[in-house]
C-alpha cells in the first residue's frame, strides 16, 4: 500500500505506556510494507533495553527500526537534537518509501518532528556540571522546585519524574535567563510530508493491570542484573527514570526487592497518566481502543486514498 510519489505519509502511532503501540506499529508497517522510527526517548539508549521495554528483535517481526538503542546511556541528548536526526531519517526513507510509521509515548518529540521546536540556547559545560552535581546533592524535589519557578505553566506538562527534563529546564534558564517555553515554536514548522496521529487508550483498569504485568515480566527477564551492569552510570540523569532509579535504591540498600517493585508499577501508571493528560491535548490525534485494530487499518487505508 502506498501513496503516489508527490505525496509523502508520516503515520503517527502515540498513546500512553502499555497501550500496545509497538504491536500495533509492526502490523500496520507489514501491512503498508515499510518502516518504524521510534519516538520513546527512554528506548534511545542501547544499555536499557529491560528496563523500557525497548522492542525486541522477536518483536520487530522482520520490520526495520530506526532511532531504537542507537545511542549510549552515558551521552546527552534532547528533542531538538531528535528533532535533527528523526528528519534526516525520515527523508532518506521517504526517497524509498511513500509511508512511514512513527510510533512511541515521548509526547515532546512526537511534536519536535510534527510541528518543529526552537533550537535551544547553547549549555556551557560550567552549568551542566553545576546542575548535575546540585542533583546529586540534594535531589528530586530539589530540582522539581526550580524548574516550577522557572517556567510554571511549561512544567505542569512534563515528567516530573524525569531529571533530564527537569535539569534540561533548568539549564536553558540559566544559560538565557528566559524559561524553557520562549523557545519553543508558537507556528507549526512546515513539513514535506502529511501526518496521520493514531492514538491508543483503553480502560483505566486494564491500562493498570498491563502495566503491573509488563513489570513484573521486566523482573523475570532480569532488571535488576541489567541495573547491575549500568552501575557506573547510576548518577547520571538518563538512569533517574522509571524502572531504574527504584531498582538502583534497592541496590544501594534503601529499600528491599518487592518494595521496589511496587514503586515501579505505581510511577509507570503516573507516568502513563502523564502521558495520556499530553496527548489528550493535541486535537489532531485519532483515539481508537487498542482492541480495535481492524477499524484502525480500516480508517488508515481511507486516509490513504484521499492521498492518492
Amino acid at each position: 500500500m502506498s501513496t503516489s510519489a508527490e505525496k509523502k505519509l508520516l503515520i503517527v502511532i502515540c498513546g500512553p505506556t502499555a497501550t500496545g503501540k509497538t504491536g500495533l506499529s509492526v502490523d500496520l508497517a507489514k501491512r503498508l510494507q515499510t518502516e518504524v522510527l521510534s519516538a520513546d526517548s527512554r528506548q534511545f539508549f542501547k544499555e536499557m533495553l529491560i528496563g523500557t521495554a525497548r522492542t525486541t528483535e522477536v518483536e520487530m517481526n522482520g520490520v526495520e527500526h530506526h532511532l531504537s538503542g542507537h545511542l549510549s546511556v552515558s551521552e546527552n541528548y534532547s528533542a531538538g537534537m531528535f528533532e535533527r536526526e528523526a528528519l534526516q531519517t525520515l527523508s532518506k526513507l521517504f526517497s524509498k518509501k511513500s509511508i512511514v510509521i512513527m510510533c512511541g509515548g515521548s509526547g515532546l518529540y512526537i511534536k519536535a518532528v510534527c510541528e518543529g521546536i526552537d533550537y535551544l540556547p547553547e549549555i556551557s559545560e560550567q552549568i551542566r556540571e553545576q546542575l548535575n552535581e546540585e542533583f546529586d546533592k540534594e535531589g528530586m524535589d530539589y530540582l522539581r522546585e526550580l524548574a516550577e519557578k522557572s517556567d510554571p505553566d511549561f512544567y505542569k506538562t512534563i515528567d516530573k519524574n524525569n531529571p533530564r527534563r527537569l535539569i534540561r529546564m533548568l539549564e536553558v534558564f540559566r544559560a538565557s535567563g528566559k524559561p524553557i517555553s520562549f523557545f519553543y515554536k508558537k507556528e507549526k514548522a512546515s513539513r514535506p510530508f502529511e501526518i496521520l496521529k493514531i492514538g491508543l487508550e483503553m480502560p483505566r483498569e486494564k491500562l493498570y493491570e498491563r502495566i503491573n504485568l509488563r513489570v513484573d515480566k521486566m523482573i523475570e527477564s532480569g532488571l535488576v542484573e541489567e541495573v547491575k551492569s549500568l552501575e557506573k552510570h547510576w548518577n547520571h540523569p538518563n538512569l533517574k527514570t522509571v524502572g531504574y532509579q527504584e531498582i538502583i535504591a534497592h541496590l544501594r540498600g534503601e529499600t528491599d526487592l518487592n518494595t521496589a517493585i511496587e514503586e515501579i508499577k505505581k510511577n509507570s501508571r503516573r507516568y502513563a497518566k502523564r502521558q495520556f493528560t499530553w496527548f489528550r491535548n493535541d486535537k489532531t490525534i485519532n483515539w481508537f481502543d487498542t482492541e480495535e485494530k481492524d477499524s484502525i487499518f480500516a480508517f488508515v487505508y481511507e486516509k490513504i486514498k484521499l492521498l492518492q
